[in-house]
């Protein structure tokens, strides 16, 4: 057994694995006998058969498949003893190599083509992106407030519609005569009171019970945003909608919010104490810039993540990348199309790839086993509440097994193993941006994604290609 390699380029280079015959003739030898004790050929009684009658049967492909195995594990032995910082995966080359004749069995040379990965020189001066910070005015928290008190408010079925319920039934579109319009609009709808625009359209469907029926115009009661979501029209039909409807009345609900008190708070945050509306109201704030501050992360990241792509001008072995693409794409991937998507769609990726090997260099972004049970172990100690007569050490011993369990299921852990990712690179870009902080209104904030969405739209092109060529 002998590797080595050639270097055809700086990047690209042939690596040449001879097999001798004595690499692999004992084990044949050994796998062959074994295979004449348990082979059943008729004329001959079990294990009784002439070798030479076996070897016809069976060496070639024992011959093979010992020969591949030896392939494998030296190549890569090869590799990782070297050190090599390949990109993708080797490549056989064909051309070199020919057509062994494992029929008669010899000494074996098979070569290799692969690729380095490129060495990226990142210069994070040239990075220059600020980190937005979400201000939350007191209304927001009002807001949360009354939508937390609904949430864990008492849930009623009233026998009539009041003028804080929701109410759902069907709708059916009339004709101008006041009947049934044959092949009309007849959808189910499901709306707030408070929802309806007309005073007069909202009174006349307060008081309704079960079964009853009430007619009304629809775009004067909801207007043709809520027409084209709920009738599912399209937009100009929408506008043009000015039929009236009659409106079946199949059942409401209501929910009386709950009081500002202890026992809300309790509920709300139960691993605080809360004991008067001030420091809720501190708490709920706090959920909000938590929340903010995620969409914030998310937004600087990408930017960073654009920048450091724009300003990527590592040499790429495109040539071989193209031929490994091709190899592993089960899809039908022709190297013309290749070729017209490569700049948008498979470099970006590509080259997303191997910064993200550089940054891992810097500092590991990438989740370990323990990093997903520790956010695990989190969310359960934040949601749970002990079991009975339960000591401090039978709990996180309870907690333990049950995140080791959860964390040890890969259907459990993409999202968390995503989420971790995404705030391990987040602290790594922080680290090396040292990014200026800007306060900045909800509305200013959603302004800022647009107007980046629309800056980089082949954002998705690229994710799109980066999960389904991961190196």
């Amino acid at each position: 057994m002998n590797v080595t390699r050639e270097n055809l380029s700086d990047l690209e280079l042939c690596i040449k694995v001879e097999v001798a015959a004595a690499d692999y003739a004992e084990n044949v030898t050994k796998q062959l006998k074994r295979y004449r004790q348990q082979a059943t050929v008729p004329g001959f009684r079990k294990g009784m058969a002439p070798m030479g009658m076996i070897e016809r049967m069976y060496k070639p492909t024992l011959v093979a498949e010992e020969v591949n195995n030896i392939l494998s594990q030296n190549l890569y032995k090869y590799i990782d003893d070297e050190k090599l910082d390949i990109i993708g995966s080797p490549l056989a080359n064909e051309e070199k190599t020919g057509t062994p004749d494992f029929s008669h069995p010899a000494d074996y040379v098979f070569y290799f083509d692969a690729a380095l990965m490129p060495k990226v020189e990142i210069d994070w001066s040239k990075i220059d992106t600020k980190l937005l910070q979400i201000k939350v005015p007191a209304k927001e928290i009002d807001s949360q407030i009354e939508d937390i008190r609904k949430r864990y408010g008492k849930f009623e079925t009233p026998e009539a519609v009041g003028e804080n319920d929701h109410v759902y039934g069907k709708a059916v579109e009339l004709g101008k005569d006041g009947k049934v319009k044959e092949g009309g609009v007849s959808v189910f709808l499901s709306f707030e009171v408070q929802e309806v625009k007309d005073e007069d359209i909202k009174q006349s469907i307060i008081g309704k019970k079960n079964d009853e029926k009430v007619v009304f115009n629809a775009f004067k009661a909801f207007g043709s945003a809520f027409i084209e979501k709920n009738f599912r029209m399209e937009a100009a039909a929408a506008k043009k909608f000015k039929s009236d409807i009659e409106f079946s009345v199949s059942g409401c609900s209501r929910i009386t919010p709950h009081e500002v008190d202890e026992e809300l708070f309790a509920q709300v945050f139960p691993n605080e104490e809360i004991k008067d509306e001030a420091k809720f109201r501190k708490a709920v704030q706090k959920e909000i810039e938590k929340a903010n501050d995620e969409q914030c992360r998310i937004l600087f990241v990408n930017q960073v993540r654009r920048q450091l792509l724009d300003e990527f001008n590592a040499e790429m072995p495109e040539k071989f990348l193209k031929r490994w693409i091709l190899s592993r794409d089960n899809k039908d991937l022709t190297a013309e199309k290749l070729d017209a998507e490569w700049d948008e769609k498979y470099l970006p990726a590509l080259k997303w790839e191997i910064l993200d090997g550089a940054l891992n260099k810097i500092k590991s972004i990438e989740p370990t086993h323990n990093d997903v049970v520790d956010y695990v172990k989190d969310i359960l100690k934040r949601n749970d509440r002990g079991e009975a007569d339960e000591t401090a050490e039978a709990k996180e011993e309870r907690i333990e097994k049950a995140a080791q369990s959860i964390a040890s299921d890969r259907n459990n852990v993409s999202q968390i193993v995503d989420r971790l990712y995404a705030d391990k690179t987040f602290e790594l870009f922080k680290a090396q941006v040292k990014p200026e902080v800007e306060k900045v209104t909800g509305k200013e904030f959603g302004e800022r994604v647009k107007e980046d969405n629309e800056k980089n739209s082949k954002k998705d092109k690229t994710e799109e290609a980066q999960q389904a060529h991961e190196l």
